[in-house]
């Protein structure tokens, strides 16, 4: 049988199952001898050259390559990992050459260095270098600098997007545990975007080492023009995040009132709750309005915000939506020219899908009453609730009127089309987040689980729908789409919820300002549903309690009590459940959808809206000190 599966030579061809929660530390044992990693990496390379390059390789179907190979080699299940980042790494090779070293980035990992006496600095990418020769990053940077690579010594795939987003690099090569490189395949290799890694032979992070000579030479792997490219999104992804960049803002989506950008000094300075400029301390200079003409200040406020943090996930959906189903071009060979050239009306509406999302995070923060927002106070904190409700006011007026004034150039039947989705969108979201309101603030707080399940869908998938509902429709025709659209939508949106609510017992930095915020906030979640469903009358009571807005007791004992709860109540796992079934119902819609462009969008968004930890197990997570940190959506 050949080592090659359908999945991996056939780009069209059915998806098998993709892989569920499930733990992985047994898969990830380095071999120990240089010889046997020496074999191992040499049959890698002679099965990644008889794979089809023309689409990435995804996770699941690396993993059943890589158990393959290790069958018919004889060797343990426990090298799959290894076996797997070796042959991304083989199978990006020629990717990587055909990218010039000053257009890579090379990534390295803290625990290269000596633990002990070294004097190296932390900023926000990572550690500096002094370069004193105690370790071996200080030879790697060397001769990556050298050669032209921009080098970071820092951990996690965020940072690292944000530069390959940024368009600074094309490729990356880097060094890692095991650990950091799975979490790395569903950010950076589903996107499409070539990398390179060489394996620490631990996962001790204190003092741990690496073939040195494989580091070396992946650095100087030479540039040479490749003779297949892989598809790739990262060109849509730098489109949709460059829209919202002040300068391309200020250019596609010109300000009515002539206002000025705000620059940094808006959001810093004392927090207050009153009007523009109260609350501060240190005097009017504070201001960031100040000056500024009063009607254009809401104006000056909105474009702040809007280019300020976030993903982009959804104006990139609309983009990549609608490049599907117009021949593929922006994901192929000369993809960077065919995503510049997608028309400004097309790049309007699909601002629009993350205008309507700004505006909510400004109404949601006064709702929830949260303190920041990527990493400054929250609007409503340093310019009071009415003028951050009128500027959210605002970003939905500027969400319509992105698609209403461009009737000349879409037609008025898409325009009136794409405008009706959203305005559906939008009311389903306020009728998700009323019933929540309205769940929250009332005196019966029982909620079951279908109750639960219901916001979700609200809340959440509209998102999705209209984003990609409008791309396919600036496409063209979009009648049969709507269904199966809608359909994907509704389940990936309630699964992409249920994981948020599990990632907040693990403090997930990039949603939550602490661990169990929702549950400290007295918000509807699934698990505190299913806990109340589950659990003893006694208990159920003991749960409304805790979960209150008004318990004023200290928030670790309450949350800890919470979490044997829901254990108790085996809420984790019926949780997790509902996430693998809601995720094949979306994968079902997935496996029908044509043309394969359009599916093999369909699954890159289950694949990395729905990534989740693979050790996460809600019964070893700790609690922490509770960290604080600003949210990101």
């Amino acid at each position: 049988m050949s080592i090659l599966t359908p999945s991996t030579s056939d780009a069209s061809a059915p998806q098998a199952p993709r892989s569920r929660r499930r733990k992985t530390s047994h898969l990830k044992l380095v071999p120990e001898t240089r010889e046997a990693r020496e074999a191992l990496r040499q049959r890698c390379r002679d099965v990644a050259a008889r794979m089809d390059k023309s689409v990435p390789l995804g996770k699941d179907e690396m993993e059943r390559v890589a158990r393959r190979l290790l069958e018919e080699a004889g060797l343990p299940e426990g090298y799959v990992g290894w076996t797997m980042v070796m042959l991304s790494s083989e199978f990006w090779a020629e990717s990587i050459a055909a990218v010039p070293p000053e257009r890579r980035l090379f990534l390295l990992p803290h625990c290269l260095k000596h633990a002990e006496g070294c004097p190296a600095d932390y900023d926000q990418f990572g550690m500096n270098c002094k370069q004193c020769g105690a370790c071996s990053i200080a030879d790697f940077r060397t001769v990556a600098e050298e050669m032209g690579y921009r080098v970071l010594v820092a951990e996690g795939s965020p940072v690292v997007m944000k530069i390959i987003v940024s368009g600074y690099v094309d490729a990356i090569c880097g060094v890692a545990c095991l650990n950091v490189l799975e979490k790395a395949i569903d950010k950076i290799l589903l996107a499409g975007i070539p990398c390179m890694a060489v394996p620490l032979l631990s996962s001790d992070c204190r003092n741990t080492s690496v073939d040195e000579d494989w580091v070396d030479a992946m650095i100087r792997t030479p540039y040479r023009p490749a003779a297949q490219q892989t598809r790739s999104y990262l060109h849509l992804m730098r489109v949709a995040a460059d829209l919202f960049e002040p300068e391309r803002l200020d250019q596609i989506v010109p300000r009515a009132r002539g206002g000025q950008p705000l620059g940094d000094s808006v959001g810093k300075g004392s927090v207050g709750e009153g009007s523009v400029g109260e609350g501060k301390e240190s005097g009017e200079e504070d201001d960031p309005l100040r000056g500024t003409d009063p009607i254009a200040a809401t104006e000056s406020l909105a474009y702040d915000f809007l280019s300020r943090g976030g993903k982009h996930s959804r104006p990139f959906i609309t983009l990549a939506a609608y490049d599907a189903l117009v021949g593929d071009r922006a994901t192929g060979p000369d993809g960077a020219e065919a995503a510049a050239a997608i028309s400004e009306p097309i790049c309007r509406a699909a601002m629009s899908i993350e205008t309507f999302h700004k505006a909510s995070l400004v109404h949601d923060d006064i709702e929830d009453d949260d303190a920041f927002r990527y990493g400054v106070p929250a609007l409503h904190r340093r310019f009071g609730t009415a003028t951050a409700i009128n500027v959210g006011d605002y970003l939905i007026g500027m969400g319509y009127r992105l698609v209403s004034r461009e009737v000349a150039a879409l037609g008025a039947e898409t325009t009136a089309d794409i405008l009706d989705c959203l305005a559906n969108a939008h009311t389903r979201l306020a009728e998700g987040q009323g019933a929540e309101l309205i769940w929250r603030d009332g005196k019966n707080r029982r909620l079951s689980p279908l109750d639960a399940l219901k916001v979700y869908a609200l809340k959440t998938a509209p998102a999705f729908e209209a984003a990609l509902y409008t791309g396919i429709r600036l496409a063209g025709p979009a009648t049969e789409y709507a269904e199966p659209v809608r359909t994907f939508s509704r389940n990936l949106g309630v699964a992409f919820q249920i994981l948020n609510d599990l990632n907040d017992w693990d403090g997930d930095d990039y949603n939550k300002m602490s661990a169990g915020g929702d549950t400290l906030g007295g918000r509807p979640t699934l698990l505190f549903a299913l806990a109340l469903q589950n659990l003893p009358e006694a208990e159920a009571d003991e749960l409304l309690s805790l979960c209150s807005a008004d318990n004023s007791d200290p928030p670790a004992p309450r949350l800890a009590r919470v979490r044997r709860l829901y254990e108790q109540a085996g809420a984790f796992e019926a949780a997790h459940r509902l996430v693998d079934k809601h995720q094949q119902r979306a994968e079902e819609v997935a496996d029908a959808i044509e043309p394969e462009s359009l599916r093999r969008l369909f699954y890159y968004l289950v694949d990395t809206v729905l990534e989740r930890p693979a050790e996460q197990s809600p019964e070893v997570v700790s609690l922490g000190s509770l960290p604080i940190t600003a949210k990101q959506a």
